[in-house]
């Protein structure tokens, strides 16, 4: 049997066709021969992700990316297609993350939970996003950006100034300055033969002084036994006035205090006549009761002292009744009232 040219190239074109459809599908993830599970994932940006890109755990390629499309038409969630080539068990509450890089194209990175169960073919695993390589350096960068340009602006600023300062009257007076400077520092410096005069053993009076205080360390050497004695006696003689002073007046205080105390001893007693008369209330009652007799004695022979002497011959006897009372209380008696 033989096969006309037209069926060769026919069967040629299948055959390649074929290939092309298989080599396409596997270029993008998508495997014909085996069976594949296949995720989810839903993010709000999918960066720099496409199809075909790998999917990892813990650095190790099982699947990658299927496809790539929005969830609705507001495209404010896109999902990500995941076909796992390898069998692999990921548990259930696992999270994925789109990871960049400088080098190689973005991938998914899987990583791994704790759970029991494990994802099944068509669930969706929860999403997470986390800085790429490039936003963790631009927000490093940030703030030595901004030191950078406050710095460069500072700088400005200095030179402005400077320059401002700097004029050529201001260089001119900081010149004149500087001139002035050096020439008092030149009036001001020794030269070396007035360094020499000074320090000379004959005539430099530094030479007088090192000889004036040598002299006065060598006559304070000298008597420095006759000090010490001086310093002795005077020593001696403060300790013992201190002491003898010290001990007669601890000695009269002492004293006093034992005296002081038999005294107010004894007052506090009803022993003595003072003990007596500050402690016993009759006693002063007494007292009391005999000075107002006195006291009205004394007004009665006042007021009628003929009671007492006659002079006159043919005078009468006073009739009158003697006082009972002193002539200050009886004036008080009388007293009208206000």
């Amino acid at each position: 049997m033989k096969v006309s040219n037209e069926t060769k190239v026919g069967a040629l074109t299948a055959i390649a066709i074929t290939l092309l459809i298989l080599g396409f599908n596997f270029l993008k993830g998508k495997s014909v021969l085996s069976r594949t599970n296949r995720i989810y994932a839903v993010f709000d940006n999918v960066g720099g992700l496409k199809s075909s890109n790998p999917v990892t755990i813990n650095g190790l390629k099982v699947g990658s990316v299927y496809d790539i499309f929005e969830k609705s038409k507001d495209v404010r969630k896109i999902i990500v297609s995941i076909n796992l080539l390898k069998d692999v068990n990921i548990p259930s509450n696992s999270t994925a993350n789109i990871q960049t890089s400088f080098t190689a194209a973005s991938s998914l990175d899987i990583n791994l939970g704790n759970a029991t169960t494990f994802i099944k073919d068509g669930d969706t695993i929860t999403s997470i996003t986390k800085p790429g390589v490039l936003d963790q350096l631009s927000n490093s960068a940030a703030p030595a950006v901004d030191s950078i340009k406050k710095a460069a602006a500072m700088l400005s600023h200095v030179l402005e100034n400077v320059n401002t300062i700097f004029d050529p009257n201001t260089k001119g007076n900081l010149q004149s300055t500087i001139a002035n400077l050096k020439l008092v520092t030149e009036r001001l410096s020794f030269t070396a033969a007035d360094l020499q005069a000074l320090m000379n053993a004959q005539t430099g009076t530094v030479a007088h002084t090192m000889n004036n205080l040598e002299s006065f360390s060598g006559n304070l050497a000298k008597n420095n036994e006759k000090f010490d004695t001086i310093i002795d006696n005077l020593q001696k003689t403060t300790s013992q006035l201190s002491q003898a002073q010290l001990k007669e007046t601890v000695d009269n205080l002492n004293k006093s205090l034992s005296e002081l105390k038999t005294t107010l001893a004894k007052l506090n007693s009803t022993e003595g006549s003072l003990g007596k008369l500050l402690n016993e209330k009759e006693l002063y009652n007494s007292l009391m009761s005999n000075l107002r007799s006195v006291n009205t004695l004394i007004d009665d022979l006042k007021v009628h002292p003929k009671r007492y002497v006659s002079f006159s011959v043919f005078g009468r006897k006073e009739k009158s009744p003697p006082l009972t009372a002193p002539l200050s209380d009886s004036a008080n008696q009388q007293q009208p009232k206000q």
